[in-house]
This record gives C-alpha cells, sequence and structure tokens, in this order.
C-alpha cells in the first residue's frame, strides 16, 4: 500500500470514493480548489498490490484525505481543518486512516506551522469518533446542530499539534548527535593491542615474491627457458 500526495489527475477516482462511502459529496472543482491551493496538505492511499498492464491504467485509489487552511481562522490561530476522510470498505481495518491523517497533520504543521487541526463528524459515526478520539487524540469542543444537509448533528474537534514540534526536535537531536562520530574500527598500528604492536616490532621483516606478483617480463623469461 502506498501512501502519497493527492494529485490532480487523482481526483476523479478520489471523488468515486467519496461518493460510495460517504453521504457528503463534491463537485470535481472543490478536491481541485484544495489540490492546487494547499498541495502539501491532501494524501491518498494506492493499492499497489496489483501491478499496472498498461500505463494507462489508473492507480486503485483505496482511500483519501481532503484538507486545508483555514483562511481566515475565526480565533486568529493559523491552524488546519480535515474536509473529508474515506477508505473503502475492502480496505478498512488496515490503519489507513490514520496514517493518511498523521501524514496529513504532519504537513500542516512543517509547512504551515499550523497549531491545530479541526474537523467536523456525525454524532451518529461511532466509527470515526474511535479512530479520532482513542487513536489519534481529538478532543470534543462543541456540538453544532444540524450541520449536515440531512439535519444532523455535528460533533466539532480539535487536536494540538504541539506534539509535533517536540518530534521534530528529537530527531534534530539524533541527528547532531549522529554527526561526526567514526562508526568505523582503527585498522594497522591503531587498531592492534599494545602486545601486539611490541610482538610485530621485534621481528625482522623478509620480502617474499608471490607468483602472483611477478612482472610479465619475469614471466616470459621463465616460459622460454622451460622450452
Amino acid at each position: 500500500m502506498d501512501i502519497r500526495l493527492l494529485h490532480p489527475s487523482d481526483i476523479p477516482h478520489v471523488q468515486q470514493t467519496n461518493i460510495t462511502n460517504l453521504p457528503e459529496n463534491y463537485f470535481c472543482k472543490y478536491y481541485l480548489y484544495h489540490a492546487l491551493s494547499w498541495p502539501q496538505l491532501s494524501y491518498v492511499a494506492v493499492d499497489v498490490s496489483r501491478p499496472k498492464k498498461t500505463l494507462y491504467d489508473a492507480p486503485k485509489i483505496v482511500g483519501y484525505v481532503l484538507a486545508k487552511m483555514e483562511e481566515d481562522p475565526a480565533d486568529g490561530i493559523q491552524h488546519g481543518h480535515i474536509t473529508s476522510l474515506s477508505v473503502m470498505r475492502t480496505h478498512r481495518r488496515l490503519g489507513l486512516a490514520e496514517k493518511l491523517m498523521r501524514q496529513s497533520q504532519k504537513a500542516m504543521y512543517e509547512t504551515y506551522n499550523g497549531v491545530y487541526v479541526s474537523l467536523h463528524v456525525r454524532v451518529s459515526n461511532v466509527a470515526a469518533l474511535a479512530l479520532y478520539k482513542d487513536t489519534l487524540g481529538f478532543k470534543v469542543i462543541g456540538t453544532e446542530a444540524k450541520y449536515y444537509a440531512d439535519g444532523e448533528d455535528a460533533f466539532s474537534m480539535r487536536m494540538d499539534l504541539e506534539h509535533l514540534k517536540q518530534e521534530a526536535l528529537d530527531e534534530e537531536s539524533d541527528e547532531e548527535d549522529s554527526l561526526g562520530k567514526d562508526e568505523g574500527a582503527a585498522v594497522g598500528s591503531e587498531g592492534a593491542g599494545e602486545e601486539e604492536v611490541k610482538k610485530d616490532s621485534g621481528e625482522p621483516k623478509r620480502k617474499v615474491k608471490v607468483g602472483r606478483q611477478l612482472g610479465v617480463g619475469e614471466l616470459v623469461e621463465r616460459n622460454e627457458s622451460a622450452r
């Protein structure tokens, strides 16, 4: 399974995944708006278990996350928003939704310095609530009445991205610690023990000719003398 950035050419397949799984559907231009405005934030899960038969075969997209940065946040704080998340039923329970979400959240922090990420979820969507609350660490901050077109309420959820800052600092620290370290072992007299150095220094050294090291001329003379 491959998790990669959403390409504009993926949009028809992403839209099909959305229509198949969710009641909230969007026009293609809405997906394109996200892909062009915030190209680092939306990702797709591609099933690569079956190789393409031709170069023109479309990728088998089995999941996606559509995300953006709030352009005019009411609280004045730079933050991201998850517009839509979906995984095909045939590919659920593989951790794809979590991987898509974490990848998008990381991009929000690293690219746009997002402080937190928000989303809305139906109050009846038990599986999504478990993912957001138990797995990812989102918290419910309120309820918006009749948020969806069919009149269902939505939980407004939020997760701080401060932990990504600490993870980035830890990675930088590990890289700095690894710089300047000589991972190879010493060779020659540097690598030999003190007793080995003394032993080697006390013995006379002699030059020994080996057949493979004989010069070409010497080999030719030997061949002629043998005739």
